[in-house]
Formats: C-alpha cells, structure tokens, sequence
C-alpha cells in the first residue's frame, strides 16, 4: 500500500537485536529507537506544547476513542485536524479505540461488525468500526494511524477467544485498509495480536506483513502478563517481521522494559507512565524513581538528579530553574506546580534516556550500556537483577551477570 514514510536504518548492534533508525513522516524526522509521550485528550497532562518541544519530542500521541467523543468529529473537520485543534506542528500517532476493549471492557461489547461502547462521559453509545475508528484518524490528520484491532487481556485464560480476535484483528486490518482515505499523507500500521501464545503470533506476523502497511505495532502486551512471557512474545514477533520497517511495541514505558525490548529488536514506545507517576510526586532517575512527597527530601538541596540537563535541574547560570529536591518536596503534595514540573523532567528523561540508547548502538556498545543501566539502577548488586531482564538479554547475547 502507499506510504507516507520512509525508514532510514543507520546501525545495528552487532550483539543483540538493536536497530539505530530514522523514521522520517509528514511532520518531521524522528529517530529510532523512540519513547513517545501520551496526549490522550490533545494535551499532555501537565505540559504545553512548547514545554514538550523543548524536550526534543518529535512523536506524541493522541487517541481515537477520546478524541471521537470529545470535540467530535465534525469539530475536528472544520477546525483541519488535531494538529491545528492543539497547536502542535511535529508528528501525532493515533491509537484506534481498541485498547479500550480491555480498560472500558465493562461498557463494552465486541461483535464482528466492531466494539459497542457506553460513554464514559454521559452513557450515551457508540459503536466503534474499522471504517469508523479509520474514519476518525482520517479527520484527526495524525501522521500514524493505527488499525482497529480485537483486544484481549494477555492473562486471559480463554484460549479460543484469544485466537478469534486474532482472526478478527486480521479481517479488520482489511477493512482498515479498504476505508484509508489519504495513505499518501498517513501511515496505516497492523497491530500483532495471539496473547501469549507463540504459535498464534508467528501466524498473526506471517498474515500481517503480507498486508504491506507501512509500519507494522506488536499489540496486546502490558496487561499484566508475566514479564518472561512479555519478552518472548517480541522476540518471536521481531525474528519474523521485516528488518526495513519500523517496530513498535504498544504500551511500554517502564525504562527496564524499553532497553530490553530494545534489545530485542523493537524500536517505538508509549506509555502514560512516566506522566502519571510525575502527578504521584515520583520523578525518574538513573537509579529508579524517587519519591520526593517523603520527608527525607526535606534538606535534599541537591537536583532531582545531578547532570539532567531538563530545565528543572539544570542550574539558573545556565538557563534553567536550579530546583532542588528540598523545593520538590515542598511543592509535590501541595502545589499543581510540582506535577508539572516533575512531567517535565520526567519526558526529558525519557527521551533523552532513548537518545544514550540510539548513541550506544550507533557506537556498537549497546551491551556496555545495558551493563551499566541495570548497574546503576541496582547500584551494582546483580543479585538483585530481575530474572525476566538477565535471561532476556542472555537470549540476545548479553550476560549481565558476568564480569565485566
């Protein structure tokens, strides 16, 4: 089919499965591998749109199932799409309402002709279709629109119902590809569905890339499966899928997740994780999280972590705030101020936590890297390492419970 991207690979590590891209859409260039914040309403909870260029963010996301309900579609067409409706002028992807066959699951009913939903809003229905959900990103104008798929909770013990979204998920990418009206300006990407069955996702991937959309997205993950069964699933999908199109894997946020998923062959990420935890008072760092709501950053006077270069951190002689963890502390459980200023730091992190990983594999040193990363969030006892992460990353290569 049509597309409206091309993907620029530049190294690949030479260990694990890593890749070191570009992925060059109607709104500018991104590099892969990607974290991509989530805007799900058009706004990203706690940022302006200028804050969130100032991290370098060049890929967010909005959601169809929200943005259908609330402004509408009619809204949308007559202000010219979701760009102009939230004044953000780099790229949007769309997610097609399917997650919320499993987070809304209680207002809704999945038929082949497509998910029945209550609104959350006022209770009125909706019924979701391919054509429909397609219809909506179509007026959205976001530059990777994704098809509608049939979601299961991968801890579902319904083995036959696991398969039949499958099967649906494949019928719908038709229907999906048939309603597509502008693939010359936005890139339909399939969504890899089968649980945590390996043999369902091998035929899921063998069925999907022989539809040729642009980009194709590993789908059903993050939903409270076993982390060893998580990574099995991407690395059965990524040994299938081709090597000239981008990966992305839905859901994921959690730092530890995306370097191994890295590792194994992915290349785009989203999550409201790193968002929603800035609002409980926890801000990222390289050794885990912090939770600066405790008293014992009451006297902290340090950074929230020593050399981020966010504008939080960053010290007042060289164009930043100079706050400290004290102040934090202060603020987080009192002030709306210290959610937004922890969601700032938290997306620079993010992004410039996927700009060290696209540096190490360009250098041929994504091993090193994840040696230190796990080092450093451990601090340096790999008796406490997760299990699901060392036989992961052994599986690609890397022990990290070998000397160095």
């Amino acid at each position: 089919m049509p597309s409206a991207l091309t993907f620029d690979r530049h190294a690949k590590c030479s260990t694990t499965k890593a890749r070191a891209s570009t992925l060059h859409l109607p709104h500018g260039s991104v590099p892969l591998p990607i974290f991509m914040p989530v805007a799900t309403q058009a706004s990203l909870k706690g940022l302006t749109y200028d804050q969130l260029r100032e991290t370098g963010c060049m890929l967010c996301l909005n959601n169809t199932y929200h943005l259908g309900l609330k402004p509408g579609q009619a809204v949308l067409d007559a202000v010219g799409g979701a760009h102009k409706l939230q004044g953000w002028d780099r790229n949007l992807l769309t997610d097609s309402g399917g997650f919320q066959m499993v987070s809304l699951l209680q207002l809704a009913t999945v038929t082949e002709e497509g998910v029945r939903f209550l609104s959350p809003h006022d209770g009125s229905p909706m019924l979701l279709t391919p054509e429909h959900s397609i219809s909506l990103q179509n007026s959205i104008g976001s530059d990777i629109i994704m098809q509608l798929d049939d979601v299961i909770a991968t801890t579902s013990p319904d083995h036959a119902r696991i398969k039949e979204a499958m099967d649906r998920s494949v019928r719908w990418l038709d229907r999906c590809i048939e309603e597509h009206k502008y693939p010359e300006r936005q890139n339909l990407f399939c969504i890899i569905q089968g649980g945590l069955d390996l043999e369902l996702r091998k035929q899921c991937c063998e069925e999907m890339v022989a539809r040729d959309t642009p980009g194709i997205a590993i789908g059903g993950l993050s939903g409270g499966e076993a982390k060893e069964e998580f990574c099995k699933v991407v690395d059965t999908c990524t040994d299938i899928l081709p090597e000239h199109k981008p990966r992305y894997v839905m859901g994921v946020g959690y730092p530890e997740d995306i370097v191994v998923a890295v590792a194994l062959g992915a290349d785009m990420f989203d999550c409201v994780w790193p968002t929603r935890t800035a609002r409980f008072g926890d801000a990222i760092v390289s050794s885990g999280t912090l939770k600066l709501s405790h008293k014992s950053f009451a006297n902290d006077f340090g950074p929230v972590e020593e050399g981020c270069t966010c504008i939080c951190c960053r010290p007042t002689d060289q164009g930043g705030l100079g706050l400290t963890r004290a102040y934090m502390y202060h603020i987080t459980a009192k002030e709306t101020v210290g959610a937004h200023l922890l969601t700032i730091h938290n997306v620079h992190y993010m992004l410039t936590m996927m700009g060290k990983i696209r540096q190490a594999i360009l250098d041929d040193q994504y091993p090193a890297f994840l040696r230190k990363f796990f080092s450093d969030i451990y601090g340096g006892d790999k008796s406490k390492y997760p299990e699901w992460a060392v036989g992961a990353l052994r599986g690609v290569g890397v022990d990290l419970l070998a000397d160095s």
